[in-house]
């Protein structure tokens, strides 16, 4: 059993949430870049939550997430002192920042909670950084003092204008570019259309962009395939073999019809009733 050391909001409207489990052989190996499983209990599925944040010393790993999905809703109604059966990792290839020296970090939502640690890491190894990170709104940004901290330049924009700049993360990455800005990578974290959209502006500039997929998984290991994804005409897992890959080699037409394949059945699973127990499980 893990338990749950700390959980806090990460925003005003409290649409993003912050846990710290007690992990501390997961904590002594993990690497910005990596992930961990959960499983909640007996019952529940398997999961796939990014390593936020760790602290060796303590034997601590930070995730972060939105209870939108089932399991997510579940693990919301835990708090501090309570117990997760299973926490699995670390797992996936950490970031690679070997080479690098002027790095693109963008992050988009609740995306910046993956991008963030990444931007630690390359700016805690000397490289500079410049963290795009987007919103919708001024209401839902997180982890702003965090970035500003852990980053050379930090960007904020909104969808709406509310805060920072008016625009897209997109909109900004160019503007840097063609202001003369020239950087050795870009890493792009966030939806998968975003990151589709941020590897189709920096493609005319044969800027090498990495991406950080997140399809269905379930196992882990490469085992279940659930996680596959088409990069440069082979099949890879995203699990095993990434999480990060060459974002210009990515088949994002296949991957966004992947994500949305169990969608009808992610709606019903949030209404079931086990007919067995009474109760609400995690899945089906």
């Amino acid at each position: 059993m893990f338990q749950i050391v700390q959980k806090r909001a990460l925003n005003a409207a409290g649409t993003t949430l912050q846990m710290t489990i007690a992990a501390p052989l997961v904590a002594r190996k993990c690497r910005p870049g990596q992930f961990v499983i959960l499983r909640l209990d007996e019952y529940g599925e398997r999961f796939p939550l990014t390593i936020a944040g760790f602290d060796r010393e303590k034997g601590t790993i930070d995730i972060n997430y939105q209870p939108a999905g089932k399991s997510t809703q579940m693990l919301n109604l835990l708090e501090a002192g309570d117990c997760i059966a299973d926490v699995v990792g670390p797992l996936g290839k950490p970031t690679d920042m070997e080479g690098l020296h002027h790095v693109a970090v963008i992050g988009g939502g609740v995306g910046c909670a993956i991008a963030y640690p990444v931007a630690k890491g390359l700016h805690d190894e000397g490289i500079e950084v410049d963290m795009i990170a987007g919103f919708r709104s001024k209401d839902i940004i997180i982890l702003e003092d965090e970035m500003r901290a852990n980053c050379t330049n930090l960007y904020i924009t909104t969808d709406d204008g509310s805060y920072g700049e008016k625009g897209f993360t997109t909109d900004k990455l160019k503007a840097l570019i063609e202001s003369g800005v020239q950087y050795d990578e870009v890493i792009a974290i966030g939806p998968t259309i975003m990151m589709k959209f941020v590897c189709q502006a920096t493609k005319p500039y044969g800027i090498r962009t990495v991406v950080s997929l997140n399809p269905i998984m379930i196992d882990g290991t490469g085992m279940c395939g659930g996680c596959r994804v088409t990069v440069g005409g082979e099949t890879k897992f995203a699990c095993v073999d990434g999480p990060d890959f060459d974002g210009q080699l990515v088949d994002w037409d296949e991957l966004l019809k992947r994500n949305a394949f169990y969608k009808e059945e992610e709606k019903e699973a949030a209404g079931h009733v086990c007919r067995i127990t009474g109760g609400v499980r995690s899945h089906g």
